[in-house]
């Protein structure tokens, strides 16, 4: 117990002993790692940079409230600007990285007042309302990020919109002071007005290094392809002035010209096409006895009598869009809101957002010379191109004119495309306005990449009462691993189908639909049987192909979705004798069509063709049971731009039991028939939309010497 107890003592003894010897240690380690702690802290949730901002809105940081900047005389200035910049040259691109939605993160600087050594502002008018729209549009956007770190690209808080309000020395000292200058690199300024008397260049006069320019009256000798953007001139009256859509069709007037500042030989020269065309085409200038101001603005007259502008511009057909001082005219956004086409005279000018639209579809380019033939050019266009014409323009006023917002976040969508060109817009996401979407079809225009393999395709066979082939077909079609259903369209109201217990047995659902008249649009018919996005047409008749040439076709389809994919190709060409479209069917190096006797399509194009056919093309091709096929290639190359799909070697159908009676096809008239098909449609459509190519696909071991279990498609049928 003793030498317990003496332990006991010991212990307690030496605890306190140890606290006190060490207290001071322990206490500055715990203070340490407290203060390290909060420091992380600190450093994790505080701004990383004095240049990040909360989100960019006039409302949240007065223009009066902003800090006021000092530009000493002796500032440094930038270059004028290198007009040999372009993407890989000048801008940084690696500085945007990878991200996963493939989308570039702009920054927008602080809003700051600059003023010189004596206070006097860079700008007469401070941010304008424009600018200020400009930039809230963008910090509302997905683009926008308020961390400097994660920047691709910056945009200065200063407004060079007009550069009538600038002082060019002091606004170029200006940007040179932003702390991510850097020689302009990744830098974009937008200006709808540049130049000044006398000359007014055509590209902003501030120096700018090697900054994007996103400019509104670029001319060919300033605008740098490729890297600075084409937009358009801002006008006003797009948010004073409502003009509700009008139906495309014939106006009141055939030619308008509504713009007050017309050099006076353009003006003598529209005088002189006045006389001579009378009524249809009207001459409008500013109203001389009306007292100058934002109501005189909205007024246009001749000879006395005064118009509302720019309503006046709904009722005319084409209107005149003439270069001022400047190439770049407000007057054209007034033009497009009012759906009238734009007849544009501006030699040299760069078309705003021309990289991506199509102007061809919404305007008509006239050069300057030219100007005394304008009204027999615009003559000359088809009535029916003319209302597609102005469907058009209203639609690119409505989606990239109507707003700065819009202009904005185009320009930016432009420069990402460039970015990520894998991920860009289409040319028809840029220029198709948006169809009727029906609820139980999406258009092939906006499906994924590739569409999955698993659904399959629905073969819908069109037949009349050639049972033995069409039960040979079947037969066929059904050995083909991806068939998903197959659907009979029978086109005889004569004769009754067969007895179901005559019918091959398949191992996929097998339905027969009855129509009420023999028709050959019958065979593009949205019939609710067709649950699959992708859908085989093929004839009676055509016992020929072989099940891996059918699934080659299928796979090539799913990862064209939007294109028509056949076999057999066929060509239209221009005969010079005749002055018209011919048919051609010979084996050539060229396909502009493909036979939809067997052919893949999405099932989108069976809603265009029984709904949307312009015209009465669908009625004719019924009437002379002839033709479906053409008018089906018309119809999607219109819609998506593209050529068909040839796949695999086969350029005839031969069916060995066919003869002339049987076969439409071996009528001694097809040729021609097929041709004034071609010169009907053409006519129609106002356009030809047939696009000409020169290869086919094939399957990739198809040619190699290779033993057959190699390869995924060993029966590919000859020529």
């Amino acid at each position: 117990m003793y030498t317990s107890g003496k332990y006991s003592s010991r212990g307690p003894a030496l605890i306190p002993r140890m606290k006190t010897k060490h207290r001071i240690y322990y206490i500055t380690l715990f203070s340490v790692v407290l203060l390290g702690l909060i420091a992380t802290g600190m450093f994790q949730f505080w701004p990383h940079s004095i240049e990040s901002t909360a989100d960019w809105t006039l409302d949240k940081r007065s223009v009066h409230d902003a800090p006021l900047i000092r530009l000493p005389v002796s500032s440094p200035i930038p270059e004028r600007g290198d007009l040999s910049c372009r993407m890989h040259t000048c801008f940084d691109v690696y500085r945007c990285g990878y991200n996963p939605k493939n989308r570039i993160k702009v920054y927008i600087y602080p809003l700051q007042r600059f003023v010189d050594e004596l206070g006097v502002p860079i700008s007469s008018t401070g941010l304008s309302r424009e600018y200020n729209d400009l930039l809230s549009a963008i910090s509302d956007s997905d683009f926008y990020t308020d961390d400097v770190t994660r920047a691709c690209l910056f945009i200065p808080s200063i407004d060079v919109l007009n550069q009538n309000s600038l002082r060019i020395r002091e606004t170029a000292q200006a940007l040179a002071m932003l702390p991510r200058w850097d020689k302009g690199m990744n830098h974009l300024l937008f200006n709808m007005l540049p130049g000044g008397p006398p000359d007014y260049n055509t590209a902003l006069d501030v120096p700018r290094d090697r900054a994007l320019l996103a400019g509104g009256g670029f001319s060919t000798w300033t605008y740098r392809q490729g890297y600075d953007v084409s937009i358009p001139v801002y006008s006003p009256l797009s948010a004073d002035v409502d003009l509700p859509e009008r139906q495309p069709g014939p106006r009141h007037y055939f030619i308008l010209s509504s713009q007050t500042a017309i050099h006076r030989e353009y003006r003598a020269e529209l005088e002189r096409l006045k006389e001579e065309n009378g009524e249809a085409l009207l001459l409008l200038d500013k109203c001389s006895n009306l007292s100058q101001g934002a109501a005189s603005a909205r007024k246009r007259c001749y000879k006395g009598q005064v118009y509302d502008y720019p309503q006046i511009l709904q009722e005319s057909s084409f209107c005149v869009v003439l270069r001022g001082a400047r190439l770049g005219q407000a007057a054209l956004s007034d033009v497009l809101q009012a759906g009238c086409v734009p007849v544009i005279l501006a030699d040299s000018y760069i078309l705003p957002f021309s990289e991506v639209l199509d102007w061809k579809r919404a305007s008509v380019v006239i050069p300057e010379e030219k100007l005394s033939e304008m009204y027999t050019i615009l003559k000359s266009i088809p009535h029916r191109q003319v209302e597609e014409m102005q469907r058009q323009a209203r639609w690119f006023w409505e989606a990239y004119f109507s707003s700065m917002k819009a202009i904005g976040l185009t320009t930016l969508q432009i420069i990402n495309d460039r970015i990520y060109p894998y991920a860009a817009r289409t040319y028809e996401q840029w220029n198709n306005p948006p169809v009727v979407k029906w609820s139980s079809v999406n258009s092939p225009l906006f499906l994924p990449l590739i569409p999955p393999r698993a659904p399959g395709f629905t073969a819908v066979v069109l037949t009349y009462d050639r049972v033995e082939s069409l039960f040979r077909v079947i037969t066929e079609i059904s050995k083909v691993p991806s068939l998903a259903k197959l659907l009979v369209v029978w086109n005889n109201q004569n004769k009754s189908p067969p007895e179901e217990t005559l019918w091959p047995k398949i191992s996929v659902p097998l339905k027969v639909v009855r129509t009420k008249e023999n028709k050959l649009s019958n065979r593009f018919f949205p019939y609710d049987e067709i649950e699959t996005e992708a859908v085989l047409a093929i004839d009676d008749d055509i016992i020929m192909l072989t099940s891996d040439e059918l699934q080659f076709g299928y796979e090539v389809w799913r990862e064209f979705p939007d294109r028509l994919v056949g076999y057999p190709g066929r060509l239209h060409l221009w005969d010079h004798e005749m002055g018209k479209w011919k048919y051609e069917s010979e084996w050539t190096n060229e396909v502009s069509m493909v036979l939809t006797g067997a052919a893949f399509y999405h099932k989108y194009f069976n809603y265009l063709y029984t709904y949307k056919m312009p015209g009465d093309i669908k009625n004719w091709v019924d009437a002379h049971m002839n033709c479906e096929d053409i008018a089906m290639n018309f119809l999607v190359a219109n819609i998506t731009g593209k050529a068909p799909i040839k796949v695999t070697p086969r350029k005839k159908f031969k069916c060995p039991e066919c003869t002339a009676i049987d076969g439409l096809s071996l009528d001694q008239t097809h040729m021609v028939e097929r041709s004034e098909c071609i010169n009907k449609f053409a006519s129609v459509f106002g356009t030809m939309p047939l696009k000409v190519v020169e290869h086919r696909a094939d399957p990739v071991l198809y040619k190699d010497d290779f033993p057959e279990k190699l390869k995924s498609f060993p029966n590919i049928g000859s020529l």
